[in-house]
């Protein structure tokens, strides 16, 4: 089985292109929620947290995702570690998630495949691109915040052309091009690698 990346910008529309493959019947793990369950879960992960970004980090026992994100995307050496504690927890999940698939291939989300070295563990990675602009305007409706606030957060995360031009295969999600024909052509080419 092959395991492919799929990544993208905050705002590129990596979750709607996930979507079309499941569609298709093609398994797909979407890392952000699963840190979620990982983070609100007991244990060692939720444990971390409290130690290193206070009580205040959970709310009757749930994550904070609001005193967490303005004290993580406040401060790089936050965002670094924030990432240290999750990002092992969340691989280690991918992985048995992955070996637990019986399809020709299955799909990792993740904003973060290349900055969390995970593409290393990958056949290949999937990019949705869309220009900034789209973007920004994207997530300052979904999530109800400025456009500095999301100009911050796309700061944390690697500059978009240089992820493109990592990825193997791109698709452009910038409302003038259909994304089902893209995905799939994309998913012909998976299925055809597959059988190499």
């Amino acid at each position: 089985m092959l395991k492919i990346g799929l990544t993208g910008g905050i705002g590129s529309g990596k979750t709607t292109v996930a979507h079309i493959f499941e569609v298709l019947g093609i398994p797909v793990y979407y890392a952000d929620d699963a840190a979620k369950l990982l983070m609100n879960a007991e244990g060692p992960l939720k444990q971390q947290i409290i130690t290193h970004f206070g009580a205040q980090s959970y709310i009757d026992g749930k994550l904070n995702r609001a005193y967490l994100a303005k004290e993580i995307f406040s401060d790089t050496k936050k965002t670094t570690l924030i990432n240290s504690i999750i990002h092992p927890a969340t691989i280690t999940d991918a992985n048995n998630w992955m070996a637990a698939q019986t399809t020709t291939y299955a799909i990792k989300e993740a904003a973060l495949i290349f900055e969390a070295k995970v593409h290393l563990h990958l056949d290949a990675v999937i990019g949705v691109y869309a220009p900034a602009a789209l973007r920004i305007k994207r997530v300052m409706q979904r999530d109800n915040i400025t456009e500095v606030q999301v100009e911050a957060r796309m700061q944390k995360q690697m500059n978009e052309d240089e992820k493109m031009k990592r990825c193997n295969y791109v698709i452009t999600n910038d409302d003038a091009q259909l994304l089902i024909p893209q995905v799939l052509e994309i998913h012909k080419l998976i299925m055809k690698k597959a059988r190499l």
